[in-house]
């Protein structure tokens, strides 16, 4: 569990990174750390992503599956790159005792949000080709459900990260990505907020689209649907060039 140690392994695995994604904390004299690696076809459900969380805690087997299925449900699943799967997708969680220190469901949880977090924001961090990093936050769904595939469809859309790596704030294509799924929504009443300027409300033209600064890296988007109270957040990155050339400059 050495910093060096952690650092040959996260690199060993690594295959189109342009780095290692390493992550670590203390949770009551107990310590966790981290490691994944993936860049490309990089979303749940088969994708090549692959991650280690490891402790010296004592955890009870039963529960860590419980709580690490929840951890992972809310930050390696809400990170969607490409839409693109694989047959690799793993994710361990090891526990050695070490320490002799049981934690509490709490302290596990937040240790175990804090790295699988970190390590998830790393993963996205380093998309292949991106030039931007773009959170997708849905609020007042009717359901966290709705609220999920709301962002997915967002961040699966060609179009839309198309436009977002243009630095264009077209809110149009958002609402589109909208149209193609099954939450719950009223299509006359959606705000769409693109770093902090609401540019759509009630589903027509809002603040103007000049107020809109898209240069840095990181966009904002936010979706506010007027349907419940349950919201979620998903990472994704643009659509580039370098993208395609990666994906496209070499034989299988």
């Amino acid at each position: 569990l050495t910093i060096n140690a952690l650092e040959d392994l996260a690199r060993a695995i690594m295959t189109t990174d342009s780095k290692p994604k390493i992550a670590r904390t203390f949770k009551n004299q107990s310590l966790f750390t981290g490691i994944a690696k993936g860049a490309g076809m990089l979303a749940p459900s088969l994708a090549t992503m692959l991650s280690v969380i490891m402790t010296d805690a004592i955890v009870e087997p039963a529960i860590a599956s419980r709580i690490f299925e929840e951890v992972c449900d809310k930050t390696y699943n809400r990170i969607d790159s490409d839409g693109c799967t694989s047959t690799n997708d793993t994710v361990i969680f090891m526990s050695s005792g070490a320490s002799g220190v049981t934690l509490s469901e709490e302290d596990l949880r937040s240790a175990l949000m804090e790295i699988a977090g970190s390590l998830a924001h790393q993963l996205i961090s380093d998309a292949e080709g991106h030039s931007k990093i773009i959170s997708i936050t849905t609020i007042n769904a009717k359901s966290e459900r709705d609220a999920v595939e709301i962002g997915r469809a967002c961040a699966r859309n060609n179009l839309l990260k198309c436009a977002l790596h243009g630095e264009d704030p077209n809110w149009g294509r958002i609402l589109a990505a909208l149209g193609t799924t099954n939450a719950v929504m009223d299509a006359h009443n959606i705000d769409v907020t693109l770093n902090g300027v609401k540019v759509c409300i009630a589903s027509a033209p809002g603040e103007g689209r000049d107020k809109v600064s898209m240069k840095d890296e990181l966009i904002e988007i936010v979706i506010d649907l007027h349907m419940g109270t349950a919201s979620a957040t998903i990472w994704t990155n643009d659509l580039t060039a370098e993208y395609v050339h990666e994906n496209s400059a070499y034989a299988t």
